[in-house]
């Protein structure tokens, strides 16, 4: 008996709106690290970096050890929040 693979590409719909506000969930890979918080004064100084480099507003961010959430909101004119997670 022969069995198919079937790739399928997840349908994602992301939302591009100027000045709009998003929500993130961003999680490790290896959910059983801790690295998000042993780390944070990296993560902290990689924020600020970008925070000077493409400014937005931080309306909320809860990190926890192997993933965080985040709402911010972009300046009026500008939706491109994936650069500013690169």
């Amino acid at each position: 008996m022969r069995c198919a693979t079937i790739d399928i590409m997840p349908d994602y719909r992301r939302a591009h709106v100027p000045g709009g506000t998003y929500f993130f969930t961003i999680a490790l890979l290896e959910r059983q690290r801790d690295t998000l918080v042993r780390h944070i004064d990296a993560l902290r100084k990689a924020v600020r970096a970008v925070l000077a480099d493409r400014p937005f507003t931080i309306e909320a961010w809860a990190v926890l050890p192997d993933h965080m959430h985040c709402i911010w909101t972009l300046p009026p004119g500008d939706s491109v929040y994936a650069n500013r997670w690169k």
